[in-house]
C-alpha cells in the first residue's frame, strides 16, 4: 500500500511540475518575440545590429559582395520586406526601388527614412551634376550622406526612433545603445579631424563614381572623381585627362579606388602619373568574406583615415 502512494504522490507531482512548465512556456510575458529589420545598405545595417542588440534579427537586402547603384529587388525581396515588422532605407535619391517597392507592398511594417533631418548635398561639381540624369540614382543631390559622421549619428537616432515605435516596451535599451553609438561615431569624427589637420595636400582624386562629397566637405578638402554619381556612367577622356593634369599640377602620388567596382580607371591615371592605387571605401556594401567576418562600418572608416592620410602626406 505504501508503494502505491508513493507512485500516486510522484505522479502527482509529475502532472503538476509539467502543468506549471506548461503554463510558463505559454505564458506572453515569457516569450518575447525578436522584431525582423530589413535594411537596405550596410551602414544601415551595421547601425541597425548596435541600436537593436539582442532585440532584432537585421538582416541585409543587398546580397554582400552586391555592387548597390545597379540592384534591382527580386519577387523573393520583396517578401522578405512585406514580412518585416521594421524596414530601413537610406533616402529616397540612394535606393529609389526602395521607395517603388514599400508602396506596392500589401503589409505596412514601419518604414524608418534614416535621412530625416539630414541636410542633403547637391551631387557635386556643376559638370558633375549635369549627369545626374532625372529618374536616376542621385536625381541631383548626392546621397551618401553615412560619410558624414554627424549624419550618421542623425540616421543611428532614427533607426533608434524607428525601433521604439514598433516596440515601446524596449524604447529606453533603443535610446541607450544609440546614445553609445552615436558616441563612437564622434569619436571617429574627432579622429578624423585630428588624423587630417596636418597634411601636405588637401586635395585626392578618386577614380570612381561621385561618393566622398560629404567627407571632403566635412573635413576641407577639395575631391575629384572620374566619373558622375551613377557608377554605370564611363568617364569621358575629357574628364580622364583633367584629372591627371590636376594629379601632376598637384604633385600628387595617390589616386584612390573604391570597394567592389573596377579599379580600371584609377590604375590607367596611376600609370600616366607613376601614382599608386589605394583603396577608399564608401562602405555602401562588403564582400562575402568580409561580411562572415562581422566587419563593421567603423573598422572600414578607420582604414580610411589611414589611407587618407598616406595619400594626403599626412604627418
Amino acid at each position: 500500500m505504501q508503494r502505491i502512494l508513493t507512485i500516486l504522490t510522484f505522479i502527482c507531482l509529475s502532472g503538476a511540475l509539467f502543468g506549471c512548465q506548461k503554463q510558463e512556456a505559454q505564458s506572453p510575458a515569457s516569450v518575447h518575440k525578436k522584431l525582423t529589420v530589413v535594411t537596405t545598405l550596410f551602414p544601415l545595417y551595421d547601425f541597425a545590429r548596435a541600436v537593436a542588440g539582442d532585440k532584432a534579427e537585421i538582416q541585409l537586402l543587398l546580397p554582400p559582395g552586391v555592387e548597390p547603384h545597379s540592384f534591382e529587388p527580386k519577387p523573393e525581396d520583396m517578401v522578405r520586406v512585406s514580412k518585416a515588422d521594421l524596414v530601413v532605407y537610406t533616402n529616397e535619391y540612394m535606393e529609389p526601388w526602395a521607395v517603388k517597392m514599400l508602396k506596392t507592398i500589401a503589409t505596412k511594417p514601419v518604414v524608418v527614412d534614416a535621412s530625416k533631418g539630414v541636410t542633403l548635398l547637391k551631387a557635386g561639381p556643376e559638370e558633375e551634376a549635369e549627369h545626374a540624369h532625372d529618374g536616376e540614382h542621385g536625381g541631383g543631390m548626392d546621397p551618401h550622406i553615412w560619410l558624414d559622421f554627424a549624419n550618421a549619428q542623425i540616421m543611428v537616432q532614427n533607426i533608434a526612433d524607428g525601433l521604439a515605435t514598433k516596440d515601446p516596451a524596449n524604447k529606453d535599451y533603443y535610446q541607450a545603445n544609440a546614445r553609445a553609438y552615436q558616441q563612437e561615431l564622434a569619436k571617429l569624427d574627432l579622429e578624423f579631424r585630428a588624423g587630417l589637420s596636418n597634411c601636405g595636400k588637401k586635395e585626392f582624386l578618386h577614380g570612381g563614381h561621385f561618393a566622398f562629397g560629404y567627407l571632403a566637405k566635412r573635413y576641407g578638402l577639395t575631391y575629384l572623381s572620374a566619373q558622375a554619381l551613377n557608377p554605370d556612367s564611363e568617364p569621358t577622356p575629357a574628364k580622364i585627362a583633367q584629372l591627371i593634369r590636376e594629379m601632376r599640377a598637384n604633385g600628387l602620388k595617390y589616386v584612390y579606388c573604391e570597394e567592389l567596382l573596377s579599379p580600371a580607371t584609377a590604375e590607367m591615371i596611376a600609370r600616366e602619373t607613376g601614382a599608386t592605387v589605394l583603396l577608399l571605401n564608401g562602405a555602401h556594401n562588403i564582400s562575402k568574406e568580409d561580411f562572415d567576418k562581422k566587419t563593421t562600418f567603423l573598422s572600414l572608416m578607420r582604414q580610411n583615415l589611414l589611407n587618407l592620410r598616406l595619400g594626403l602626406q599626412c604627418q
